[in-house]
């Protein structure tokens, strides 16, 4: 058997911890975050460094939408350039982590509330690459991706995440990777470059987000599309919000919650992002 066969033999039988790895949410904003050395991604590694060093790495990545739920199952997933317009050096970047076929299919066998499927084709979307690649530089840490299925509610994708919960004891960190507030077509970019600058909607729902979840409101958040005309502009469509949903699903009773990267962009989008444990 291969060493990187033995490897994921390992991880995958990995034995229960009496403490769950936290569990994140992160805002990763453009995919220039992914090169460079900025506030943002100073604060995802800083949280690498805070935590335990994780078994294996699972992104909810709001970059991938499937109909029905998939999970990475390769043992190379490719690093996928899903974007446009920027400059050649992020087209570049390739981030060689391995995969694990024995821990996609753990995953596989925890979830009983649907059927997860094994996907061999995608990789590594810029919502999942541009931040480990900050916090584990060494790309010696398997990663995989789980899809967000399109054709669900959002109750769906809350209670699916409760069923992975099992994985944060065996050394799992599980990021979803979104936006809270992701309205691009009211980007401000002539305020680009002004990291804090946020439209008095954006703001006062990023605070309203930041409000339930420390109050541990989760139906509201759930149910975000009744919060009214700020909520509508804040998250015009739902895949980067969703993300944040398998984070708070993954939340266990008496848990801290803490707050990073707690910062608008042009406008119209939040870097605000969630510790649970």
């Amino acid at each position: 058997m291969s060493a990187l066969s033995d490897f994921n033999k390992f991880t995958a039988n990995l034995p229960r911890k009496e403490q769950p790895m936290p569990v994140l949410f992160i805002g990763h904003g453009s995919p220039m975050n992914g090169i460079q050395d900025n506030e943002f991604s100073s604060g995802w590694k800083k949280m690498a460094e805070e935590m335990p060093t994780p078994k294996a790495v699972l992104v909810v990545s709001a970059h991938w939408l499937t109909y029905r739920t998939r999970i990475t199952s390769m043992e190379f997933p490719k690093t996928i350039h899903d974007f446009g317009a920027f400059p050649q050096e992020l087209f570049q970047v390739q981030y060689p982590a391995p995969g694990s076929p024995l821990i996609a299919k753990e995953t596989r066998d925890l979830v009983k509330s649907t059927a997860i499927v094994e996907d061999h084709d995608w990789g590594l979307d810029h919502g999942a690459w541009t931040l480990v690649r900050h916090m584990y530089p060494a790309a010696d840490i398997p990663v995989l991706q789980l899809s967000l299925d399109h054709s669900k509610d959002e109750k769906y994708h809350f209670e699916l995440a409760k069923e992975l919960m099992e994985l944060r004891y065996k050394g799992v960190l599980i990021i979803g990777s979104g936006n809270m507030v992701h309205n691009l077509k009211m980007l401000a970019w002539d305020k680009i470059e002004e990291p804090g600058y946020g439209y008095d909607w954006a703001l006062e729902m990023n605070d309203k987000f930041k409000k339930y979840i420390s109050e541990g409101d989760f139906n509201r958040l759930i149910n975000y599309k009744h919060l009214g005309a700020e909520a509508k502009l804040a998250i015009p469509t739902p895949e980067h919000y969703l993300p944040l949903l398998y984070t708070l699903g993954l939340k266990d009773k008496n848990e801290e919650i803490s707050f990073f990267n707690d910062k608008a962009v042009a406008g119209s989008l939040t870097m605000t992002s969630v510790k649970i444990g």
